[in-house]
């Protein structure tokens, strides 16, 4: 039973099993920088960046 060819999520080519689950450094290091400039978000409620709590939410 063949399995099916899985894929780079960012760039669509077969992956590398030396960068799984990536096709390359490249790949990877793109991901990472998604991640570090916010490019991926959780669904949730929104923090104000100034005090670090939810909106809407009071301090002690």
């Amino acid at each position: 039973m063949n399995r099916p060819v899985r894929k780079c999520p960012v760039c669509g080519k077969p992956r590398s099993e030396e960068h799984s689950p990536f096709c390359s450094t490249r790949c990877r290091d793109r991901d990472l920088v998604r991640w570090l400039d916010d490019g991926y978000v959780l669904p949730g409620p929104a923090i104000d960046p100034d005090n670090g709590q939810l909106d809407g939410e009071e301090g002690f």
